[in-house]
């Protein structure tokens, strides 16, 4: 089996490059950084002149952030999607999508493959909704939709939430009850790699077994990372979102990204649950339980 990685640099890409190779499969690696391990692809540009054939690509590559420019978000996620999809036209098309195409406005409970939505409150997640619709335009493609990706390697979702602690205080939006279902990096790769060799097609929802409740996971994070000493506090989610919504307009003046916007508030402070039937059913993999007891050493390794 031979496949290509976007975004093979980066935690996602990278575990799934590796996790393949372990399989015996040939890889090649794309990244917007040059080296000897990788093929050099930046995807706000032009593909390479010459492109080596595969049986299949893992596209992971994205711009992902908050906060930023819209048309940054735009060349890379949207047009740099498009791009892949048709320099792999023969190919099979994994893409990596995102649980932030579902409505913001509302809890997904226990939310089936809906179409994306098609407002949004920033311009990463309308870039990932319209990537999503982009690579479904594919012939042969699946469109895998993870929501809080963790685990090693992880430089994202575990290191914003340790550098969010303040004089021996997390605050937090919504409350220790809202329910969220989290999704092991292992698993997100399993799905991946079944996902190049399966004629299943269209989006599929990734996540672990059952979901989790936000205050005992900031809690297990919090103890396995040496703060079990911070206190916990929850700003309700319509108030986060008016000072959220302060602090943007405020970054638009000042020119600085805001320590706090709609959409982190939108993400974090409603229900965020899913269906998995597609995942256990059309690709055979049975997540696993949420575990953070590593948090730990994957913050390590993150950093």
């Amino acid at each position: 089996m031979r496949i290509a990685v976007t975004g093979a640099t980066g935690f996602i890409g990278g575990a799934i490059a590796h996790a393949a190779e372990a399989r015996g499969w040939e890889v090649i690696r794309f990244a917007r950084r040059r080296g000897h391990d990788w093929t050099y692809w930046d995807l706000a540009g032009p593909p390479p002149a010459r492109l080596p054939e595969v049986d299949a690509v893992v596209h992971a590559g994205a711009h992902v952030a908050d906060w930023g420019d819209a048309r940054l978000f735009h060349r890379v996620n949207v047009l740099g999607t498009r791009a892949v999809a048709e320099a792999y036209a023969g190919a099979r098309l994994v893409h990596i999508s995102s649980s932030s195409v579902y409505p913001w406005w509302e809890p997904c409970r226990n939310r089936g493959e809906d179409e994306v939505a098609t407002t949004h409150l920033n311009a990463y997640g309308r870039s990932k909704a319209l990537a999503d619709v982009e690579a479904r335009k594919h012939g042969n493609a699946l469109v895998l939709r993870p929501h809080g990706v963790y685990g090693p390697g992880d430089r994202t979702l575990l290191p914003r939430l340790a550098s969010n602690i303040r004089n021996g205080r997390l605050l937090s939006v919504g409350g220790p009850d809202v329910r969220h279902q989290l999704t092991y990096v292992g698993t997100l790769v399993q799905a991946a790699l079944t996902a190049c060799v399966s004629e299943l097609r269209g989006p599929v929802n990734v996540a672990d077994a059952e979901p989790v409740e936000l205050g005992s996971v900031l809690r297990q994070v919090l103890d396995a990372t040496d703060h079990e000493g911070v206190r916990i506090q929850y700003l309700p989610t319509p108030t986060a979102m008016v000072l959220a919504r302060f602090l943007e307009a405020a970054a638009v003046a000042t020119r600085r990204p805001p320590r706090l916007t709609r959409y982190a508030v939108s993400q974090l402070g409603r229900e965020r649950t899913y269906r998995l039937d597609r995942l256990r059913e059309g690709l055979g993999i049975e997540p696993i339980s949420t575990m953070l007891s590593d948090a730990g050493k994957w913050l390590e390794q993150g950093a």
